[in-house]
């Protein structure tokens, strides 16, 4: 009969020898877990997402693409066509040949963004898409010659007579000013987020506004200012839209790791930070 296995009883060292295995393997689990679950910088986070880093339930961002590029394609695409027929370039005049910018492009893409925008959880993504998208639709049926909407303004029922009269184009102006108020107030919340968001905001405020004033001299009969409004009023969408471009650009940028840091202006450092919960921030208030 073989001897039974000699079993050695335990001494308060081993004990000690086993904790210490035991508190480096948690340290080890809690060291793994952290770079498994990384999380980035509020700053790199407001280059990705534009809108300040704040607490958020579930893991949405590890488990979704990020939307915002998306929407910045559609708003993108359908500015420089808008801002180019505005300007006239190449002998362009009306945009009934583009209304498809106003209905499949733009609101579109801007409309799955705004969706995917709130699933994550960023309200100001959120916001600024549906802004966009809704306006891109509303001005759209302006542009489609079928409707005739012009026509109730005239007393025959001609549509381009009505396009003439100085009740629709102000109608159309005051509607302008309405959205560049609405544009002036979410250009103050961009001044959270960078530079080139902020720059977008500005410029298609005064946009608005230079283009308002266009439909209100066409009201008058002043063809010639309205003329050079409109070309203003669409050169400042151009620039929204290359600045709308190069944002796009850098977020795809650092979606790919192209491994190149691009500048955006980024402001979220003047201001106090956002990655706390709603009751801190009262109470820091």
């Amino acid at each position: 009969m073989s001897p039974s296995p000699t079993r050695r009883l335990s001494s308060p060292d081993d004990d000690i020898a086993a904790d210490d295995k035991m508190a480096f393997d948690h340290l080890n689990l809690t060291r793994t877990q952290t770079v498994g679950g990384m999380t980035i910088s509020p700053e790199l986070f407001e280059k990705l997402y534009l809108t300040p880093k704040v607490p958020h339930v579930g893991d949405n961002y590890k488990r979704f693409a990020n939307p915002t590029p998306m929407g910045f394609v559609g708003f993108v695409i359908s500015t420089f066509t808008f801002a180019m027929v505005l300007m006239g370039w190449g002998g362009a005049a009306g945009l009934s040949g583009v209304a498809g910018i106003f209905f499949f492009v733009g609101p579109l893409l801007l409309t799955l963004a705004t969706i995917f925008e709130w699933i994550m959880g960023n309200f100001f993504p959120m916001m600024v898409m549906s802004l966009f998208a809704v306006f891109w639709l509303s001005f759209g049926l302006l542009q489609l010659p079928t409707l005739e909407l012009a026509a109730a303004y005239s007393a025959t029922g001609n549509a381009a007579e009505g396009a003439a009269s100085k009740e629709y184009n102000s109608v159309i102006a005051l509607y302008l000013i309405v959205w560049g108020f609405a544009l002036f107030t979410f250009w103050i919340f961009t001044l959270k987020t960078n530079s080139v968001f902020a720059g977008i905001f500005l410029f298609v405020t005064i946009a608005a506004w230079v283009l308002a004033g266009a439909y209100f001299q066409v009201g008058k009969g002043n063809y010639v200012l309205a003329g050079q409004l409109q070309k203003t009023g669409g050169a400042l969408l151009f620039i929204v839209a290359a600045l709308g471009w190069y944002m796009c650009f850098v977020i795809m940028a650092a979606e790919m790791r192209l491994g190149v840091n691009f500048p955006v202006g980024d402001l979220s450092h003047f201001w106090p930070k956002t990655d706390i919960s709603l009751s801190d921030a009262e109470k820091q208030a």
